[in-house]
């Protein structure tokens, strides 16, 4: 993730299915060119009770769209009385990434996210790409510039109908392979959960190096 006007999502974001919820996960650098700027920034965010998503790019558009969904998603429920929907939720962020990289300014506003959440019909995962597209994920997906590294152990491991506990090791070796090899990625990982429970965070860890979770 950038905290300046540059063109770029120096970060990893991850998102898989699991049997029985999504799982989020992201490290904690925030980077401008070269530097370090942060290295404990929280990527990932719940805009509601029963949703979450992770963030890339420009910081400030980012989290100002973030802010917005929330918001959005709150007045929706007051206004129909009845809770929105994943997918709802998805189409009004894409619009909203739509319109602000489409925007006349001085600093390109860049944001990509990825969101997962629960509802009445399911569980889902959505892949808001900065230009305001939508996909619909049916298995996993990574954002940033450290995709590259943790793609290849999703690749590898990921399985249909995992386990919640499974997926959570599969999504914490995935960012530690970003973690080693991609410069603009680190400070730690963070991890949260979504499922019929809820939505908790169960990996909050702050290093520069490996992360280890126990058996």
């Amino acid at each position: 993730m950038e905290n300046n006007n540059e063109l770029k999502t120096g970060t990893t974001t991850i998102g898989i299915v699991c049997k029985d919820g999504i799982i989020l996960a992201a490290d904690k650098r925030a980077t401008s060119g070269n530097f370090i700027v942060n290295k404990h920034i929280d990527k990932i965010y719940s805009v509601s009770d029963t949703m979450a998503l992770t963030m890339a790019g420009t910081v400030s558009d980012a989290q100002l769209l973030t802010r917005l969904i929330t918001a959005e998603i709150k007045l929706k429920d007051i206004r129909t009385n009845k809770r929105t929907t994943v997918t709802e939720a998805a189409n009004l962020l894409a619009g909203m990434v739509y319109q602000n990289i489409r925007k006349m300014s001085m600093i390109p506003g860049v944001s990509h996210f990825v969101l997962g959440g629960s509802d009445d019909t399911g569980f889902y995962l959505f892949d808001l790409f900065a230009d305001g597209s939508i996909t619909k994920v049916e298995d996993y997906i990574s954002s940033g510039s450290g995709s590259v590294m943790a793609y290849g152990v999703l690749e590898t491991l990921y399985k249909k109908d995992m386990t919640m506990d499974q997926g959570v090791k599969l999504v914490v070796q995935a960012v530690n392979a970003a973690l080693q090899r991609d410069s603009a990625s680190g400070g730690g990982i963070d991890v949260m959960t979504i499922t019929s429970e809820g939505i908790k965070r169960v990996v909050a860890e702050k290093l520069e190096g490996r992360v280890h979770i126990q058996n």
